[in-house]
C-alpha cells in the first residue's frame, strides 16, 4: 500500500533505516510502524455518517430515495482477496466506490472491474504478485519458517503444534503441498496460484466432461440450453425472419424491492442509530459498554440443564483477548483466514472467537464436521488457513481420533486453545487498539445437494446489511395484548423508555450456531441486537414438554427451529398433553412472551403450520398463534441467508406485482367496488421526518388502505404444475377446506415478500428467460444482504451469484438481457401476489416424457414432478416404507425416474442377537415395490422406471441442524455408482422408456431386402467392397531360381532339398535356457523322416487314407511323424497333448476324434506316451472310452523307431498321384472354439502347397533368414511355420518349446534376436504371458541382460499377431510400448486374419504403417452402416483396428448374406475369399450346406469364381498414408473385421455384437470382473446378461448400473441379468468365454447363479395403465420386436460357423427325462410370422419352428450324426461339466431335407402376418405361444426354443460339427 502513497512510503522507508543503523529497537520499529500504518489507513471508529464519502449508508432517513445498493455483492466478491489494510488502488478488485476506505473512483470500463473479470485467471486478484514487502498490521513478515520462530505461542499452554508434539505416521497425505513458502502470509492469490488443484480454481476453458460440473459433481443446470444463461450473449432461438410466441411476452419483470421506511435503533437505546457501525466487532465493543451486565448466550444440554453462560463485558473482553493474541503472537496479516473448529455445544467459544477474528481484522473458517478428516483437510487447504482456533476437549478428541485412525496431522497448521487465553484487560480506560476490519468476514463451507463442498465469502457489509434486515423485521411484529395510550417514546429521569418500546429479544435455538441460519440468528442477530440467545441440544425436543418449558422459563420471544423438531415437540404434545403441562410443578407452559415462531425450511408445511398453531401454540397461551408461525426461505447453500420471511414492514405494493388475486369465483362486482374504494382513499403524507429506505433513505407517501387478508396458503391444480404452470384453485382459508375434497391438488404454503432491499425474478432454469407470473421456475434474487460469490472459484462464482436472465421485447426476434445480476438460488417456486411459494429444490424435480399423437403428428413435451409431492404419495399410500427418495438419471436421451425407498421389510439384521442374518422376503419387497408403481401412476401419471428397496438409516444422508435427512442428488450419485446397499430391484422399462430404437424392418432385420435397399438409397453412388488380387502363377525359390510351383507336394520339395542341399541344417530345437539342441540336416532329416515311416508302415501296418491322431510334444519328432505320415498317404490329424487339468474337457474330445473319424492308430513321442500312462488320465480314458463303446488305437511311440541308413525314395515311399489329386485328405486341421466345439478341416497337397505360397510371397520370405515355430504347431500359421515353411524356403527351423516359452518367455525373444529371424508369429496371449512375466524387475533385469547379451529385436520385421475375428485393440500399444527398448520397430507388429479356413485372409506384414483406428458410430453399426465419428464428440464410439490388406493370390468381397450382393461402401457385409490358401471342405461333412460355405457366388460379380465364406462380418475401407523416406501418399485397401455373424443377435431389426455389450458392461462398475467376465447371449427371445462378480453383497445395485450402462450405450433393455460367482464363469484353457457352456447351463437351469433379477415382466399387455388400453398398446407399438434372424435364430444363419457338438454327457438323469418328455410332446405353434426364414446364406428356404420336436432330438438324427461322422453323441462320463449339462442340442432340418408335415413352403403366397406385437419390444412372451402347462412343461418348451433361437449359437448343427 505504500506504492499507493509516496508520503506514508517515505515515512516507513526513513523508519527502516533507523531500524538498520541501530537507532530504535525491534519493538519500537514495530510500535511505530503499526501507528504509521494506521494513520494512513483508516477512517475514525465512530464516524459521523456525514464526514464518510461512502460506505454503508443503511439507515440513513434523511438520505435521497432508493437507489440499487451497487457495490454490495461486487465488493463481497472482490473481497475474497482483501488482505490489504490502506486505501486500496483504483485497480484493486477490494476498492469499490462505496468502500468504508475510500479513494478515487474506479474506472467502469476497466475490463478486470467486472466481477467476473476481478477474479478470472489473469485477472488483477490472481495476477498481483505475493511481494514480501506486504505490509503486516502487526509484524514484519518472518522469513524463518523455522520451529522456533519467534511470535508463536509454542511456549504457552494453549498453543499446539503437531510439528513438535511427537511423529504421526504419515499415513494418507491427501493435499501435496507444491511449493514450500511461509504460508501465514498467503492471501486468496496465492492459494489460487500455490493450491490451484484445492482452492478449486477454474480456467474459462471448459476442461471437464460437459455432464459434469466444476466441482466434480453433475453439473447442476441442464447443458442441453440452447444458449447459457450466464453467458452474456443472446439465446440463438429464433432466426431474425421469427417473432418470439405470444407467451414468450407474458413474462413477470423482476420485483421492485421493498423499503424499510424507518431508520434501524439499538433496541437497548433508541437514539443509538445503527448505521453509526460498520462491522460487527464495533457493535461488539457498543455492547459491552451499554449492556455490560446484560446475559448474551444461556447454553443448555439435551436435558435442558445450564452448562453456561455469559455476559456481554466478558463475552467482549474474551473476544479482544483473541484477537490480541492473534495479532502479538501470529505472523497473520489482515485478510488471512483463520479455521474455527468447534462443536455445536461450544457456542459461547464459537462467538468469541469469530467475534476476536473480526477485531484482529482476519478471516474466519467455521468447520463444523469435525469427524470428516478429508473435508478438514480440504478447507485448511484450500483457504491456506495455518491457524486453527479451538478448544482443549475438541483438540484432545481429535488428537485421539487421529491416532485410532492413523492419520496426519493437517500440514502446517497451529492450533490453539482460545478457551484458555482468558480475558483482555486495558491498562487505561478505554484504550483499546482501532479496529481495521477487512472487506471478507468469513467464508462459510457448505455441501451443495450434488455433494460438492463449496466455500461461500461473506463480507461485512453484507453482514451489517442483512442484520439491519432482520432487526426491522424483529422491531414491528405487532405487539400482543390490549391497546395502550401511552407514549412510548417517554423517558424516566434514567433516560430509560417508560413504555419499553426499545427492548432486546430472548432467541431460543437448538440449530447449528456454527452455519448457515443458525449462526445468522445464534451469532450474528444477537451481538447486533443486543439479544440474549438461549442455546439448547437438539436432542431436548425429543423430550416431552422440554421444549414448551424453555419456552416459558426464559420467556422467549422469537424460536428458532426445524420442523422435525417442532413435529416431535407437537405431536408429543398431542399424544399426551398433561405430560407437557405438568413438566414441572408450579410452572403451566405459556407462550404469551413468543411473538415469532421461525422455522428454517425450504419448503412451507401449511397441514402442520396449522397444527402448530391451533393445536400446540395457542392452547398453551399464545394468543397470536397464527401470526407467530413464520417459516423462514434461507439459502443453505449460500451462506445461510434469509431470501423471505414473514414481516410487517409494508411496502408491497411498490413491488410491481398485483396483490389481488383473480380466482375463477371472484366477480366482476367485486373488482369494481374495489375500485370504487380506492379511488376514496385519501393520500397523507409522511412524517415530518420521513422514513428512508433501507440502503438510501428517502421520503415516501403512505395510502390509507383497509387491512387485506394475507396469502399466506393456496391450492394449486397437481396436472397443471406438471407442465409449470400455476393454476390457482383456491387461497386461504378456502384453499384448506377444498384441499380434503380435490385429490388433483396441492396445497403450498408461502414465506412472506422478499425480505428488504432485495430484487427478485422467476427464471426459466432450461432457458435463462424470465417466467410468466404464471409459470413455476427458478427463483432468482438479488440484495445487498447476499454473499459475493464462492471462495477462489471464479468461474462458478459468475455463474451462479452473477446470473444475468433474458427478455423478450414486443416485436424483437432475439431475447435481450436484462440488466440486473442476480444469484441462483436453486428453488423451484413462483410468486403469487408477491410472496414466494417454492416447490422444491431444482435438483428435486423430476422430469418425464410423453408423446401422443394428435392430428397425425407425433407431439412430445415434459412433465415435471416435485420429489416431495412423490415422497408423501408413497409413505401415504404404501405400508412399511421408512423413508423415501426419489430423482430421475439421465440415460439414453431420456430422464428416466428412479425411486429408492428404506423400508424395514428389506433389513437383514437378526432376529435374535448373534444369530443369522435375516432372509428378506423377495415376495414382500416385490408387492412393496409394485404398490409404489401403482401408486404414482394413479395419484401422478409418472411411469417408474426403477424402484429399489433398501434397510432402514442405509441411504446416503446430509446433515441438517443436526440431524440426518436422505440427500436425493447423493442417493442418485451412489445408485449411478452402484454403490447404494440395496436388497432389491424392480424395474418398470415397459411404460418408463420411450427412446428405443427400430431398425427399417423390425421384423426382417438389417440383411432384409428393404433394410438393403434403404442402405443402398443412403450411400448411393458408393463403389462395391471387393479387393483386388495379385495372381502369382510362378513362384521362384531364391536359391536356387527354380519355380516353386513345379512341385505337386510337399514331400517332392523335401527330396528336392535333400539333393541340392543335403548337408545344411534343416531342424533344430532350442531350449529353454536359449541353447542349441543337435541340429538336423536335411539329409537326416529325410532319413529320420523315413525311419518313422517304415516303422509305421511295418508295425503299426498304416496304409494309404488310414486316419493317425498325431499327439506331439512341440519337437522334431512331431515334423517327422508328420512328413511320414503323408509319405505313407495316412491323414494327418494333429492333437496337443492333453491338459491333465483339463480332461474332462480334452478326453471327450480326443474320443470324438477317434469315434468319428475312425482313427487307426495314435503317434506319439516319450513325453505324451508318459502322459497317457499316468494313472489319472489312463483311468480317466479307459472308463470314458468303456461308457461311450468306444475301442481305443493302440498308441506307437515313434521317438526311437528302428534306425534306416536311407532316405524315403531309396525305400521306394514316393508320393502315390492320387493322392494330390484334390478332395484327398492329407492333414486335418481340428480346432477347437472355447466350448470344445470341434470344426475339422481337410488340407489337401494343393491347399498345403498354396498356403506355403502365400506365406512366401506377401511375407517375402527368402531362404537366408530362419524360420522359427513355438506355439499351436498343430494348426493354422503355427502349423505352417513349424512343419512347412522351412521346406518351403530351403531354410533352417528353430523350435522353442511352448512349455518352455511359458516357464521362461525370454527364451523365445532370445532366439529371435540370435537367429536374426525376420518374420514370426504370435498370438495375443502368448504375449500377454509373456509382458505379465517380464514385468517390473524381472523385465528390468531382463532388458539389462538383453542389452548385455547385444539382445536386440531389431532385425525382426513382422511379428504376426493371429486373430481369428475382431482383433484387440489394445495389443499393438501393450507390445511396442514393453519391447521399445529392445529396438522392435513399431512397424514389424502386425495383425493377421487368421480363419479356421484360411490362415491368413488379411495381414499388416509390410505394410510399414502404425495400425489404422477408426472410431464408428455405433448407432449406425447397428443398421448395417459403418460411419466414422470423432471420438470427443460421440462418447459411445466404438473403437476398431485394421486386419491388413489382403495377401498374394487372394481376394477379398464384401457380401450381403441373404441377397448375396456386393455391399456398398459405408456398410459392412459378410467376408468371402477367394484364395489358394482356402480350405476346400470340412472333413468328414457330407452336408450340402457345409459344401455351401465353400462355393459362395455372388450374384452381381463374376459367377464363376468360388468363394469361401468366412461367416464374419467386416468391411473394407480405403486410406491413404505417407509411406517411405520420402513419405509418398499410398492409397490402401484394408479389412476390418467386426465379428461373427452367427454370434450376433437382432432386436428391434437392430443387430448387435455381444462382445460390444459385454465391453460395456466389464467397464460400469468396479465390482464386475474384468476380462471377459460377461456374456450377453439371446435365449427364447430375452437378452441375458450373465456377470462375475467380485462381491457378492448388495447385487440389486449392480442391476441398474448395469442396465443402463447398456441401455445408454447399445439402446436396448435387457431382459435378464445374473450373477456368478468370481470362478464360476465357464473359461478354456487361454481364458475365452466359453458362450455355449454359459447358454446350456443357462436354458437347462444348471447354471449355479448367486442372483437372477428380471428386467421386464413377462406379460407387458398386463402393465398398460388402467383404462388406457390405448396408451398400452401405442408404448407396446414403440418398443423393440425381435428379429427373425435373431441370434442366428434361422438355421440359416447357424451355417456360418461349422464347429462340431461337444460331447453330451447325459450324467443327471433329470435331463434325460426331460428330453424324453420333449420328444413325446405335440408340435409347437408358433404366429404365423415366424414359420418360415430365409436362410442368409444360401438362399433355401428352411422352417425352424414347425417341425416335429423329434426331429431336434430323435433317435434317428442321433443315428445319422454318426454316420456321417458327426459330434453329437449320448454318452455318460462322471464330472465332465462344471454345470453337468449338455452342449446345445442340433438344430432343425438340413437344408436338403424336407420340411414337417404341415409346414408351409415358401413359394406359397403368404397373407401378411396377422399377429399382435407381443410383449414389450414386441418379443415374443411366453403366453403367446398357446400352451397352457405346468411350469415344467414350459421350462422344456423355453429350452427348446432357446436352442433352436440361438442355432447351436451360430455354430451349425450335428454332422457340420457345430
Amino acid at each position: 500500500m505504500a506504492d499507493f502513497n509516496p508520503e506514508l512510503q517515505a515515512r516507513l522507508d526513513e523508519l527502516q533505516r533507523e531500524l538498520e543503523e541501530g537507532d530504535i529497537t525491534e519493538k519500537g520499529y514495530q510500535k511505530r510502524r503499526a501507528q504509521l500504518l494506521a494513520q494512513y489507513s483508516g477512517a475514525p471508529q465512530y464516524a459521523p455518517p456525514e464526514q464518510r464519502p461512502g460506505g454503508l449508508r443503511l439507515h440513513d432517513p434523511d438520505a435521497a430515495k432508493y437507489q440499487p445498493a451497487e457495490g454490495h455483492r461486487a465488493a463481497a466478491l472482490a473481497s475474497m482477496g482483501g488482505e490489504h489494510s490502506g486505501p486500496p488502488s483504483p485497480s484493486s478488485p477490494t476498492y469499490r466506490p462505496s468502500s468504508a476506505y475510500g479513494g478515487p473512483p474506479l474506472q467502469q470500463d476497466h475490463p478486470d472491474t467486472t466481477p467476473a473479470g476481478l477474479l478470472r485467471p489473469g485477472g488483477p486478484i490472481a495476477e498481483r504478485p505475493a511481494v514480501p514487502n506486504r505490509d503486516s498490521l502487526f509484524l514484519t513478515p518472518v522469513m524463518n519458517e523455522g520451529h522456533s520462530r519467534s511470535g508463536t505461542m509454542v511456549s504457552g499452554d494453549y498453543a499446539f503444534n503437531p510439528e513438535q508434539h511427537g511423529i504421526y505416521p504419515d499415513h494418507q497425505q491427501h493435499y501435496p503441498q507444491p511449493h514450500a513458502y511461509d504460508g501465514r502470509t498467503g492471501t486468496l492469490t496465492d492459494s489460487q496460484r500455490f493450491f490451484s488443484d484445492f482452492a478449486g480454481q477454474q480456467h474459462y476453458e471448459q476442461t471437464l466432461p460437459p455432464e459434469q460440473g466444476e466441482y466434480g459433481a453433475p453439473q447442476r443446470y441442464s447443458l442441453s440450453d440452447p444458449f447459457s444463461p450466464t453467458a452474456a450473449m443472446a439465446p440463438p432461438m429464433l432466426t431474425a425472419n421469427d417473432l418470439p410466441p405470444p407467451e414468450a411476452l407474458e413474462y413477470q419483470l423482476p420485483l421492485e424491492p421493498r423499503e424499510v421506511p424507518f431508520a434501524i435503533h439499538d433496541p437497548h437505546d433508541g437514539n443509538m442509530p445503527m448505521s453509526k457501525f460498520d462491522n460487527m466487532a464495533a457493535v461488539l465493543r457498543h455492547r459491552a459498554r451499554t449492556t455490560a451486565k446484560v446475559p448474551a448466550y444461556w447454553v443448555l444440554d439435551s436435558k435442558g440443564k445450564e452448562t453456561a453462560s455469559i455476559t456481554w463485558d466478558k463475552l467482549a473482553a474474551r473476544a479482544e483477548k483473541v484477537a490480541q493474541v492473534i495479532r502479538d503472537k501470529s505472523s497473520l496479516y489482515r485478510g488471512d483466514r483463520v479455521a474455527l473448529v468447534y462443536r455445536d455445544a461450544e457456542v459461547i467459544d464459537f462467538a468469541i472467537a469469530l467475534m476476536g477474528c473480526f477485531i484482529a481484522g482476519v478471516v474466519a473458517v467455521p468447520i463444523n464436521d469435525l469427524q470428516d478428516y478429508q473435508r478438514l483437510n480440504f478447507i485448511l487447504t484450500s483457504t491456506q488457513a495455518h491457524l486453527a482456533l479451538t478448544t482443549d476437549n475438541n483438540l484432545k478428541a481429535f488428537q485421539r481420533d487421529i491416532t485410532a485412525q492413523k492419520l496426519t496431522w493437517p500440514k502446517g497448521v497451529e492450533w490453539w486453545k482460545t478457551n484458555e487465553f482468558g480475558s483482555y484487560h486495558p491498562k487505561k480506560k478505554d484504550e483499546v487498539p482501532p479496529l481495521s476490519v477487512p472487506d471478507l468476514a468469513y467464508i462459510e463451507f457448505s455441501r451443495a445437494p450434488t455433494g460438492d463442498l463449496r466455500g461461500v465469502v461473506l463480507s461485512h457489509r453484507t453482514i451489517m446489511h442483512q442484520m439491519a434486515c432482520l432487526s426491522a423485521i424483529v422491531s414491528t411484529i405487532p405487539r400482543a395484548g390490549p391497546g395502550d395510550t401511552f407514549n412510548p417514546s417517554l423517558r424516566d429521569k434514567n433516560g430509560k423508555l417508560i413504555g419499553g418500546g426499545a427492548s432486546s429479544e430472548i432467541l431460543l435455538s437448538y440449530l447449528d450456531p456454527r452455519q448457515g441460519i443458525g449462526m445468522i440468528l445464534s451469532v450474528l442477530l444477537t451481538v447486533y441486537g443486543g439479544h440474549t440467545t438461549v442455546w439448547f441440544d437438539n436432542k431436548a425436543v425429543d423430550i416431552p414438554g422440554l421444549y414448551a418449558h424453555l419456552i416459558t422459563k426464559y420467556k422467549a420471544s422469537i424460536t428458532v427451529a426445524d420442523y422435525p423438531g417442532l413435529k416431535r415437540a407437537v405431536y408429543n404434545y398431542l399424544q399426551d398433553p398433561l405430560t407437557t403441562r405438568n413438566f414441572k410443578k408450579g410452572m403451566e407452559p405459556n407462550f404469551q412472551a413468543v411473538k415469532l415462531c421461525l422455522i428454517d425450511t425450504l419448503t412451507v408445511d401449511s397441514e402442520f403450520n396449522e397444527v402448530l398453531a391451533d393445536r400446540w401454540l395457542r392452547p398453551l397461551r399464545n394468543s397470536r398463534a397464527r401470526e407467530a408461525v413464520a417459516p423462514m426461505l434461507c439459502l443453505p447453500e449460500h451462506g445461510g441467508m434469509v431470501v423471505s420471511v414473514r414481516d410487517w414492514l409494508g411496502g408491497e405494493d411498490r413491488m410491481g406485482v398485483p396483490l389481488k388475486l383473480k380466482l375463477g369465483s371472484d366477480s366482476e362486482s367485486d373488482a369494481e367496488e374495489e375500485e370504487e374504494e380506492e379511488e376514496k382513499e385519501a393520500k397523507k403524507p409522511a412524517p415530518s421526518n420521513g422514513f428512508g429506505s433501507l440502503l438510501s433513505g428517502g421520503t415516501t407517501t403512505i395510502k390509507q388502505q383497509k387491512p387485506k387478508a394475507e396469502v399466506n396458503e393456496v391450492l394449486l391444480d397437481r396436472e397443471s404444475l406438471k407442465t409449470n404452470e400455476v393454476m390457482v384453485l383456491a387461497v386461504g382459508e378456502e384453499a384448506k377446506k377444498r384441499a380434503e375434497t380435490e385429490p388433483g391438488s396441492v396445497r403450498v404454503g408461502a414465506f412472506g415478500y422478499p425480505i428488504p432491499d432485495a430484487t427478485l425474478a422467476v427464471v426459466d432454469p432450461e432457458t435463462g428467460l424470465l417466467a410468466s407470473a404464471h409459470a413455476v421456475g427458478e427463483i432468482w434474487v438479488d440484495s445487498p444482504s447476499l454473499s459475493g460469490g464462492f471462495w477462489a472459484q471464479p468461474k462458478n462464482t459468475e455463474a451462479i451469484f452473477h446470473a444475468r436472465p433474458y427478455k423478450f421485447e414486443p416485436g424483437e426476434a432475439t431475447p435481450t438481457v436484462v440488466d440486473s445480476e442476480f444469484l441462483r438460488t436453486g428453488l423451484l417456486g413462483t410468486v403469487i401476489q408477491g410472496k414466494i411459494f417454492i416447490l422444491g429444490l431444482y435438483e428435486d424435480r423430476i422430469r418425464q416424457k410423453v408423446e401422443w399423437v394428435e392430428h397425425g403428428h407425433e407431439l412430445a413435451e415434459y412433465r415435471y414432478f416435485f420429489v416431495q409431492h412423490i415422497v408423501v404419495s408413497i409413505v401415504k399410500n404404501v405400508p412399511k416404507i421408512y423413508d423415501c427418495s426419489a430423482f430421475d438419471v439421465f440415460v439414453n436421451d431420456e430422464h428416466l425416474p428412479v425411486v429408492v425407498v428404506e423400508s424395514p421389510a428389506a433389513s437383514t439384521q437378526p432376529v435374535t442377537s448373534g444369530g443369522p442374518p435375516r432372509q428378506p422376503d423377495t415376495a414382500l419387497l416385490d408387492s412393496l415395490a409394485d404398490r409404489c408403481v401403482e401408486v404414482l401412476l394413479q395419484e401422478h401419471h409418472l411411469r417408474l422406471y426403477c424402484v429399489m428397496i433398501t434397510a432402514p438409516n442405509t441411504l446416503p444422508r446430509v446433515i441438517k441442524n443436526g440431524r440426518r435427512e436422505i440427500g436425493n442428488m447423493l442417493c442418485r450419485r451412489e445408485f449411478e455408482l452402484g454403490n447404494l446397499p440395496c436388497v432389491h430391484v424392480k424395474f418398470g422399462v415397459e411404460h418408463a422408456v420411450l427412446n428405443l430404437p427400430v431398425g427399417i424392418d423390425p421384423m426382417g432385420g438389417i440383411w432384409s431386402q428393404l433394410s438393403s435397399d434403404s442402405r443402398a438409397d443412403i450411400l448411393h453412388p458408393a463403389e462395391k467392397q471387393y479387393s483386388g488380387i495379385d495372381r502369382r502363377e510362378v513362384v521362384i525359390d531364391d536359391r536356387t531360381s527354380t519355380p516353386l510351383n513345379n512341385f505337386s507336394c510337399i514331400s517332392d520339395l523335401i527330396q528336392w532339398r535333400v539333393a541340392r542341399q543335403p548337408e545344411e541344417l534343416s531342424y533344430c530345437t532350442i531350449d529353454g535356457r536359449g541353447r542349441e539342441g543337435k541340429g538336423i540336416t536335411w539329409k537326416k532329416f529325410d532319413i529320420r523322416v523315413s525311419s518313422v515311416a517304415m516303422y509305421l508302415k511295418n508295425k503299426a501296418k498304416v496304409r494309404p487314407g488310414d486316419r493317425l491322431i498325431l499327439m506331439y510334444t512341440h519337437s522334431e519328432e512331431f515334423v517327422f511323424a508328420v512328413h511320414a505320415c503323408i509319405n505313407l498317404g495316412a491323414v494327418v490329424i494333429p492333437m496337443a497333448p492333453l491338459d491333465q487339468n483339463r480332461l474332462n474337457e480334452d478326453v471327450p474330445a480326443y474320443l470324438h476324434i477317434i469315434a468319428d473319424y475312425k482313427v487307426k492308430a495314435v503317434l506319439v513321442n516319450q513325453e505324451v506316451d508318459h502322459l497317457l500312462k499316468i494313472k489319472p488320465v489312463a483311468s480317466h480314458i479307459k472308463q470314458s472310452a468303456q461308457v461311450l463303446k468306444i475301442s481305443v488305437p493302440h498308441t506307437w511311440n515313434t521317438t526311437k523307431p528302428p534306425k534306416q541308413s536311407h532316405g524315403l525314395r531309396d525305400l521306394g515311399l514316393t508320393i502315390d498321384p492320387a493322392w494330390i489329386r484334390p478332395g484327398y485328405p492329407v492333414i486335418v486341421w481340428t480346432y477347437w472354439t472355447p466350448d470344445q466345439r470341434r470344426i475339422a478341416v481337410q488340407l489337401g497337397h494343393d491347399t498345403i502347397m498354396g498356403m506355403c505360397k502365400v506365406q512366401k510371397e506377401t511375407c517375402q520370405m527368402t531362404s537366408s533368414r530362419p524360420v522359427l515355430g513355438c506355439v499351436r504347431s498343430t494348426t493354422g500359421l503355427g502349423f505352417i511355420h513349424s512343419c512347412l515353411m522351412g521346406i518351403y524356403l530351403g531354410t533352417p527351423t528353430y523350435l522353442v518349446s511352448p512349455v518352455e516359452f511359458a516357464q521362461n518367455p525370454m527364451s523365445l525373444f532370445v532366439t529371435l534376436s540370435r537367429y536374426k529371424i525376420k518374420d514370426t508369429y504370435a498370438t495375443p496371449q502368448m504375449l500377454d504371458h509373456a509382458m505379465a512375466a517380464m514385468q517390473g524387475k524381472v523385465m528390468e533385469h531382463a532388458m539389462t541382460s538383453m542389452q548385455a547379451k547385444g539382445f536386440t529385436l531389431h532385425e525382426l520385421k513382422n511379428m504376426m499377431i493371429t486373430a481369428d475375428a475382431r482383433p484387440r485393440v489394445d495389443v499393438f500399444q501393450r507390445v511396442r510400448l514393453h519391447f521399445a527398448a529392445s529396438g522392435l520397430d513399431r512397424t514389424a507388429i502386425n495383425t493377421v486374419y487368421s480363419h479356421v479356413l484360411n490362415p491368413m485372409v488379411a495381414s499388416r506384414s509390410y505394410m510399414c504403417i502404425e495400425p489404422i483406428e477408426l472410431w464408428l458410430d455405433i448407432r449406425a453399426l447397428r443398421r448395417g452402416l459403418v460411419v466414422p465419428v470423432d471420438p470427443e464428440s460421440d462418447p459411445t464410439a466404438l473403437l476398431v483396428q485394421d486386419s491388413g490388406m489382403v495377401p498374394v493370390s487372394t481376394q477379398i468381397a464384401i457380401v450381403n448374406p441373404e441377397s448375396r450382393v456386393h455391399c456398398h461402401e459405408g456398410e459392412y457385409g459378410e467376408i468371402w475369399v477367394d484364395s489358394e490358401a482356402c480350405v476346400k471342405s470340412f472333413y468328414g461333412s457330407k452336408d450340402a450346406f457345409d459344401a455351401e460355405r465353400f462355393d459362395g457366388r455372388t450374384v452381381d460379380g463374376d459367377p464363376n469364381v468360388p468363394y469361401v465364406r468366412t461367416g464374419d462380418l467386416g468391411f473394407l475401407h480405403n486410406i491413404s498414408r505417407p509411406i517411405g523416406p520420402g513419405g509418398a501418399q499410398v492409397d490402401m485397401q484394408v479389412l476390418f473385421v467386426l465379428g461373427p455373424i452367427g454370434e450376433t443377435f437382432e432386436i428391434n431389426g437392430l443387430s448387435h455384437f455381444p462382445m460390444d455389450i459385454e465391453a460395456s458392461v466389464e467397464r460400469c462398475h468396479r465390482n464386475i470382473v474384468h476380462g471377459g467376465c460377461s456374456a450377453v447371449f439371446q435365449a427364447g427371445g430375452l437378452v441375458v446378461v450373465l456377470v462375475e462378480v467380485n462381491r457378492k453383497s448388495y447385487l440389486a445395485s449392480l442391476v441398474p448400473v448395469i442396465v443402463n450402462a447398456i441401455l445408454m450405450e447399445h439402446q436396448i433393455i435387457v431382459d435378464i441379468v445374473a450373477f456368478v460367482n468370481k470362478g464360476d464363469f465357464p473359461r478354456s484353457r487361454l481364458g475365452e468365454k466359453q458362450r455355449g457352456k454359459l447358454l446350456a447351463g443357462w436354458v437347462s437351469r444348471k447354471m449355479q447363479t448367486v442372483a437372477q433379477f428380471a428386467i421386464r415382466d413377462v406379460d407387458a399387455a398386463s402393465m398398460g395403465e388402467p383404462g388406457n388400453g390405448g396408451d398400452a398398446a401405442a408404448t407396446l407399438n414403440r418398443h423393440s420386436t425381435l428379429s427373425i434372424h435373431s441370434s442366428g435364430g434361422g438355421a440359416g444363419a447357424s451355417s456360418l460357423r461349422n464347429v462340431e457338438q461337444a460331447p453330451r454327457i447325459m450324467e443327471h438323469e433329470e435331463f434325460e427325462q426331460q428330453v424324453g418328455r420333449i420328444t413325446d410332446m405335440d408340435p409347437v405353434e408358433t404366429p404365423t410370422a415366424m414359420n418360415t426364414t430365409q436362410n442368409p446364406l444360401a438362399g433355401y428356404p428352411t422352417t425352424t419352428q414347425e417341425r416335429p420336436l423329434s426331429q431336434l432330438t430323435g433317435p434317428s438324427d442321433t443315428h445319422n450324426q454318426q454316420q456321417q461322422g458327426g459330434g453329437f453323441h449320448e454318452f455318460q462320463l462322471p464330472d465332465f461339466d462344471r454345470f453337468g449339462t449338455p452342449g446345445p442340442p442340433a438344430v432343425g432340418p438340413k437344408p436338403g431335407q424336407a420340411p414337417a408335415p404341415g409346414a408351409q413352403s415358401s413359394g406359397e403366397s403368404q397373407a401378411p402376418p396377422q399377429i399382435r406385437l407381443p410383449g414389450v419390444d414386441g418379443r415374443e412372451n411366453l403366453d403367446l405361444w398357446g400352451d397352457e402347462r405346468g411350469e415344467d412343461d414350459s421350462w422344456e418348451r423355453d429350452a427348446i426354443m432357446h436352442m433352436n433361437l440361438m442355432g447351436d449359437l451360430g455354430g451349425g448343427g450335428p454332422g457340420r460339427a457345430s
